[in-house]
């Protein structure tokens, strides 16, 4: 068995997008202001989580092809 960096980095990316897009839901808006309206915190958020999902879709695509 060999060290799969995607699980961990995977699950944190997920994780604290998740927390981060959750948090920007949440949020009031006029802390926004100072970014055009823009809510980096959702944006972001969203993009981690996308970026964990598919790093953890590598994992289990990855351990089923060595099988």
């Amino acid at each position: 068995m060999t060290l799969d960096l995607r699980l961990p980095l995977g699950l944190l990316f997920a994780v604290l997008g998740l927390l981060l897009a959750l948090y920007g839901l949440v949020s009031d808006a006029a802390i926004y202001q100072v970014s055009s309206g823009v809510n980096v915190n959702l944006w972001t958020g969203a993009a981690m989580f996308v970026f964990g999902a598919l790093m953890l879709i590598g994992v289990k695509l990855g351990s089923r092809r060595a099988d």
